[in-house]
């Protein structure tokens, strides 16, 4: 674990993330982070469970209409 410092960014209160930290996470410049609250903690991620949530239904719908999504490929 290591300590993050806090620092004024215009008129807001911002984290310089290390290198380490963006290269695990796979972020860069211009990316989103996620964070999440656990007992006691906070998560930093670059998953996205709402947009994970929406591929799931979307890969549902696209199964089940197979037929129709061919037919308007064509």
């Amino acid at each position: 674990m290591s300590a993050l410092k806090l620092t004024q960014i215009g008129n807001s209160v911002g984290v310089i993330l290390p290198k380490e930290l963006l290269s695990y996470l796979k972020l860069g410049k211009g990316d989103s982070v996620f964070w999440t609250q656990a007992a006691n903690s906070v998560n930093l991620s670059a998953y996205n469970p709402e947009f994970e949530s929406q591929m799931t239904e979307a890969r549902r719908i696209m199964k089940k209409r197979r037929e129709v999504l061919h037919e308007l490929a064509k």
